[in-house]
């Protein structure tokens, strides 16, 4: 099953710490378009629909839209919403019983409410899954974010949260580049449009014409004040959110000053690790190297696995941030629904990210189960 849109779905791509979240908020700011708070949608629930049993079955198709709308930071995607009677509302508004039919109902509701008739999402981590979002929307339209990697590591370390050393920095934004690759080939250029984050913070004009006539809409002056929407003033200002620090800039005007940032905050050591890990993927995105690789053995890569695990379950200790608690409450609801008898081991796909060493991480968990298990972690939800 899918869903063709006669109003084009948009879907903002590229690795956390690119540019991808100031990208989401100048197409929300066209008048046709809206673009909600990310949504985790296909981390979270595409690759385990199996869980969920039947979908044809009314009780199952209930269960994963009650999971998808309540799993939600702003609650319904910001949206005026009854929780008593929302779920009936969705589910009296999907265009097909399914995961994609669920996801379109809400984009769209969120749409209606703002007065736009297309809908654009932006989620870390979309781009491991953009052969399924073109299974569900065959005319989807994509608009890829790369930025240099030495700036992107950079800015992850210092962040308040990704990976806190450059060998696994670098590690998921190779594994980013690397996931965008076939499809950049497959996909036509009405479906695929390339961006670099350099050029867009230096000739934001232009590059906002492009993505317009990429859409096929007209260009809006309006898109370069996206500084002034709602997200972007509680993104940057509110530093009890895990990412309030690190998204300050979305307060302020498209600058270009974070251009070339890891000449600051990137080590000799830290750069010759990062080209060590993503030097072939860094040349061949158009960028350059300042120092040459080191070796680093599979030993020393699961040292820095381990650390970085460590040091990310160990900032979630009180009154350190926490965001993982509904991830781990729908873990324990797929395991409740196998013991139900609803699915079983032999229902499980083999499909990417499942049983993959960065599955939590594509999920959006800001530390495994392992180490927070360790560290006595307690759950706090929203």
């Amino acid at each position: 099953m899918s869903i063709t849109l006669e109003e084009k779905p948009v879907f903002v791509l590229g690795c956390h710490r690119s540019g991808t979240t100031m990208l989401m908020l100048m197409i929300g700011s066209h008048p046709r378009i809206s673009v909600p708070e990310v949504a985790w949608y296909y981390q979270r629930f595409r690759p385990y629909l199996h869980t969920y049993g039947d979908l044809s079955r009314e009780e199952n198709l209930r269960t994963l839209a009650e999971e998808m709308i309540f799993c939600l930071v702003p609650p319904f995607l910001g949206m005026k919403a009854n929780p008593a009677t929302i779920v009936d509302e969705i589910l009296g508004e999907i265009r097909e019983r399914s995961f994609a039919g669920i996801f379109c109902a809400m984009l769209e509701r969120h749409a209606r409410q703002n007065g736009k008739p297309r809908w654009a999402e932006k989620s870390p981590n979309n781009g491991f899954f953009i052969g399924q979002i073109v299974e569900d929307f065959p005319n989807a339209q994509f608009i890829y974010l790369t930025r240099d990697g030495r700036d992107n590591v950079a800015e992850t370390i210092h962040s308040r949260f990704g990976s806190y050393n450059a060998f696994c920095s670098a590690e998921r934004w190779k594994l980013f580049i690397n996931a965008a690759k076939p499809w950049r080939e497959k996909l036509s250029a009405e479906q695929w449009l390339d961006l670099n984050y350099e050029t867009l913070v230096r000739e934001p004009e232009r590059e906002l014409g492009r993505i317009c006539d990429f859409l096929g809409e007209d260009y809006s002056p309006g898109m370069l004040e996206f500084y002034k929407s709602d997200i972007a003033q509680n993104r940057s200002g509110n530093i009890s959110n895990p990412g309030g620090i690190a998204h300050a800039p979305l307060g302020t005007p498209v600058t270009d000053r974070f251009v070339g940032v890891y000449k600051e905050l990137l080590s000799i050591k830290d750069q010759q690790i990062f080209a060590a890990v993503a030097g072939k993927e860094q040349l061949e995105a158009g960028y350059d190297l300042d120092y040459d690789a080191i070796e680093i053995s599979e030993e020393a890569a699961a040292t820095y696995r381990e650390i970085d695990d460590r040091v990310r379950a160990a900032l979630m200790v009180p009154p350190g941030h926490f965001r993982d608690s509904y991830i781990e409450w729908l873990i324990d609801q797929r395991e409740a629904r196998k013991k139900q008898g609803i699915w079983s081991d032999a229902d499980t796909p083999d499909i990417y990210p499942i049983g993959d060493f960065h599955e939590e991480m594509i999920m959006g968990k800001g530390a495994s189960r392992e180490w927070k298990t360790a560290f006595g972690i307690p759950r706090r939800y929203y």
